[in-house]
């Protein structure tokens, strides 16, 4: 679909819009720089897909799921940021003010693709096209409108000092600009997601049900998914909802297109292999960012070791902590795939190395988007020629099969009831014992080790289960070796980042960009 998009977008400028401020004025300006105007584009089936091409387009931008959101997660006590950048350090440090360049592209750019979607949704609904064609392309910009919604909500939308965050679909997308308002909590935002969601569900075909060439789309299960993981956050505010987020895993688990983990019992080589371009459209991936040696996430060069070795341009950032290394139970054979400690083996470009860095601040480095790096000469085959835009093959994932799992999990523990079963098929898989009436200490650590360095957002996790002014209290550690070049040299574990005052009165949620906030009118969120 990469292709396709990106033809899309030079064709449909118009559908952009920078701030959520010039609903009236930006917002709606959609002429584009062909001959087409937006009063007659909406017109032919083709019309039709490359509006829906374009929602997809931000998916793949760098600083949305390349870094952008990954630097609230950074936040965690999980990792630390590998590279001296201000911005980076004082978000980590809860010390922003909404001006930081690295934040501020998240919030106004999934605006775009709501108003993208605003736009399917209001023309697209009255063409005269194939029926099945306008059902899919109306899904698609439902689920595309929730899942922009769903990021937004809960990273500046909170119950309490704030609201939520304005709601604009196609009924209001042309009032006049400044008028728009925050809902009195981020549960409205919630309720307007699941109800996009369910409309998506009835209107997408299965993932299964598509051609290699559409992969990459929304399709049911993604929407379902995300119904699960929106009535967990929504159970945050509302215990209601855990009964819910229960139904909508079952309804994921039951679609009809075969969810899975990808497990064949043996351990080290499923987890191995599920984070690779091997298993991108298999049954576990319900949502990730559709990447190739020519554009996706930038995530796992991002990652990889600064320089790479002085093979590849690795660009250092989102170290594990020590914390994370000892978060893994001994046996637990995701340990190995998602972490890199000095001494161990890996492949990198064909060669046999043992993993050790003059870079890294804690000894560390993840390691579970680095398969494609192992092969001879893998540029222009398995990563991108360009190392100033270093995508892999690898699909990154956002929502994975395992998540599912682990949602009804914590939702029946926290129903009271017994969630034994999805937790275990997640453990089996790591090659781990079942656990016996497993409790949340049980389920937040099994999410912390499942999804560490994922978009699973484990900085969210400790926010929404109360823990994070607690956890981020302590000191971060890595392990400083005395000859950073031997990768067999003895270390000590030392502090690595400081503790941390994380203020839950108003940390819950981040500042809005201020150039949102002041093009808008909205209020920013209180105390930052």
């Amino acid at each position: 679909m990469n292709t396709k998009i990106l033809k899309t977008v030079l064709i449909l400028l118009g559908l952009t819009c920078f701030t959520i401020t010039s609903c009236s004025d930006d917002f709606t300006n959609l002429e584009p720089k062909g001959s087409s105007s937006y009063s007659n584009f909406w017109k032919t089936e083709q019309d039709a897909i490359e509006a829906a091409n374009s929602m997809y387009y931000y998916m793949k931008d760098g600083d949305m799921f390349g870094r952008g959101f990954m630097w609230y997660i950074n936040a965690s006590d999980d990792m630390i940021t590998g590279r001296i950048k201000s911005y980076a350090d004082n978000t980590k440090n809860f010390n922003i003010s909404g001006d930081e360049s690295g934040l501020k592209w998240m919030y106004p750019q999934s605006y775009k693709i709501i108003r993208r979607a605003n736009d399917i949704l209001l023309n697209v609904a009255t063409m005269d096209i194939n029926k099945k064609l306008k059902d899919k392309i109306l899904g698609e910009a439902y689920f595309m409108r929730a899942f922009h919604y769903h990021w937004l909500a809960y990273h500046y939308g909170d119950n309490s000092l704030n609201g939520g965050i304005p709601i604009i679909t196609e009924e209001n997308m042309f009032d006049d600009a400044g008028s728009y308002k925050r809902p009195t909590s981020v549960t409205e935002n919630y309720k307007q997601i699941i109800e996009d969601l369910n409309k998506a569900k009835d209107l997408l075909p299965l993932y299964t049900e598509y051609s290699t060439e559409d992969y990459g789309r929304a399709h049911k299960d993604a929407a379902l998914a995300y119904i699960a993981k929106t009535y967990l956050y929504w159970a945050q505010h509302d215990a209601s909802k855990y009964a819910a987020a229960v139904t909508a895993c079952d309804a994921v688990t039951n679609s009809g297109s075969g969810r899975a983990l990808v497990d064949t019992n043996t351990p080290s080589e499923d987890y191995r292999l599920l984070h690779s371009h091997l298993n991108n459209w298999t049954s576990e991936y319900i949502w990730s960012v559709d990447s190739g040696i020519q554009g996706g996430s930038i995530l796992p060069g991002v990652m990889l070791e600064n320089k790479g070795w002085g093979t590849y341009n690795g660009w250092g950032y989102y170290q594990p902590t020590q914390e994370l290394y000892e978060a893994f139970e001994n046996g637990d054979a995701r340990r190995e795939v998602t972490i890199l400690k000095f001494g161990d083996e890996f492949q990198f470009f064909g060669e046999t190395k043992k993993y050790q860095s003059e870079n890294s601040l804690s000894g560390f480095q993840f390691n579970k988007y680095m398969y494609e790096y192992q092969f001879e000469n893998p540029i222009g085959t398995y990563i991108n020629p360009n190392g100033d835009s270093p995508t892999t093959a690898y699909n990154i994932p956002i929502l994975r099969y395992a998540e599912i799992l682990l949602i009804k999990a914590e939702a029946l523990i926290m129903l009271g009831k017994n969630g034994d079963a999805p937790l275990n098929l997640v453990r089996n898989r790591a090659g781990l014992t079942p656990i016996t009436n497993a409790t949340m200490t049980d389920l937040k650590n099994e999410r912390r080790v499942e999804f560490a360095g994922e978009y699973a957002n484990r900085h969210f996790d400790l926010v929404r289960w109360g823990d994070a002014k607690e956890v981020y209290s302590k000191p971060l550690h890595g392990r400083i070796h005395t000859d950073r070049s031997d990768p067999n040299s003895s270390y000590k574990i030392e502090e690595i980042w400081p503790a941390r005052n994380f203020d839950a009165s108003y940390m819950n949620v981040w500042p809005i960009p201020n150039q949102s906030v002041n093009s808008s009118g909205i209020p920013q969120n209180k105390n930052w």
